[in-house]
């Protein structure tokens, strides 16, 4: 059980940093094989993101890019839309944002303080973590859209939970191949994962030699 309640948001900060793994800190044991973490995390904070109309994003390129000029899209339009992004430059709050505007402090307090005693009991990682705050976050703050990037990969990735209404895949190259395999087919397969049934998908770059995988990935995934 907790014995002090986090009082500020250095602490809080402190509390996600120092207890709970992050790829960019300890390496390739961060990555989780399967979503369970997540899953569970978001079960006690109400699962969230099945309130949520989402916008899923994965690729190697242009996540980021593609991400904003969606959600500004969205925006320019009269939505409340919600960005969640990794990894953040400055400050921790940029990868969660509505409208532009940083997650508020005490948001990321209380969750701390009222989902504490799960987040010791299930262990989840730093990234799992964040993306059940954004869920909660943008559930509670009522967004239209949600536009949701991936952190690693796509098929074993965090985010990787939600159906939405549309997915995106950028591009693929070579990056995490430690984690996501030695070929672009591999990796390519791995990015597929967020590829869901019914659900429209959007490939941004045509390169022949794995567009077979998405294909194959898409007919799987066809509503019968």
């Amino acid at each position: 059980m907790k014995k002090d309640k986090i009082k500020t948001y250095r602490e809080a900060l402190d509390f996600i940093y120092a207890k709970l793994p992050m790829f960019q800190r300890i390496g390739p044991v961060a990555y989780k094989k399967d979503l369970s973490n997540t899953l569970q995390l978001c079960l006690v904070t109400g699962n969230p993101h099945e309130k949520l109309k989402t916008i899923h994003i994965a690729g190697t390129n242009g996540k980021g890019t593609t991400t904003h000029i969606i959600a500004g899209g969205l925006q320019a339009q009269g939505y409340k839309v919600g960005v969640y992004t990794s990894p953040h430059y400055r400050d921790f709050r940029e990868r969660i944002k509505i409208n532009g505007e940083y997650i508020s402090k005490k948001f990321v307090v209380d969750f701390i303080n009222t989902y504490y005693n799960e987040i010791e009991v299930i262990q989840p990682s730093f990234f799992e973590v964040t993306v059940a705050m954004a869920f909660l976050y943008f559930a509670e703050s009522k967004v239209d859209y949600a536009v949701i990037e991936t952190g690693l990969g796509g098929r074993l990735d965090s985010t990787n939970i939600i159906t939405p209404i549309l997915s995106v895949i950028t591009n693929i190259s070579y990056d995490h191949q430690n984690l996501l395999g030695d070929t672009l087919q591999e990796i390519a397969g791995e990015k597929a994962g967020i590829i869901k049934k019914g659900v429209p998908v959007i490939i941004g770059e045509k390169q022949p030699e794995i567009m077979d995988v998405f294909v194959r990935k898409s007919e799987k995934r066809m509503p019968l």
